[in-house]
């Protein structure tokens, strides 16, 4: 399933690192970066992560929100931000309910062995919830900036 880049984003409500239950809807006025990544304390999620947050500053300057999401615990969650100083939210999505949402969920393939996972992506969704721009099977080097540079794009318009 493929998202439109113009559409209103699925909506969704999931268990945060912080204790609360965090809502796309709420987020309504402010533009949201919403990356989907495999799993905490790996190598690709960990240099994604530390990207993204190595210029969380210049994006909540925009008026951005970060959020990532995967199917960790919110414990899980908690260590990897203590961890690794993450200054914004992770969300669990233990189910995989939102992943699927967003058409994430799929078949993966490692050394012959196949099964089913998150595949690395992210939404970049408007001030009104629409789809802006996407990025689907990401490689991690460069993506902060790849993002970083769309969100100032769409602030330009």
């Amino acid at each position: 399933m493929m998202l439109q880049i113009g559409k209103q984003a699925p909506q969704f409500r999931l268990p945060a690192s912080d204790g609360t239950i965090w809502s796309l809807k709420e987020q309504r006025g402010k533009k949201v970066v919403i990356f989907f990544y495999p799993k905490n304390m790996t190598p690709a999620c960990t240099q994604e992560a530390c990207d993204l947050r190595d210029r969380y500053a210049e994006l909540q300057q925009l008026g951005v929100e970060v959020v990532g999401i995967s199917m960790d615990t919110e414990k899980s969650h908690r260590n990897f931000i203590e961890k690794k100083e993450l200054p914004y939210l992770l969300l669990s999505d233990t189910n995989h309910k939102v992943c699927e949402k967003y058409g994430v969920w799929q078949l993966k393939k490692l050394y012959g062995r196949e099964y089913m996972g998150i595949v690395r992506s992210t939404f970049l969704i408007d001030e009104k919830g629409k789809l802006i721009e996407q990025w689907l099977k990401v490689k991690v080097k460069g993506h902060a900036d790849a993002v970083l540079e769309a969100v100032k794009m769409h602030s330009k318009q």
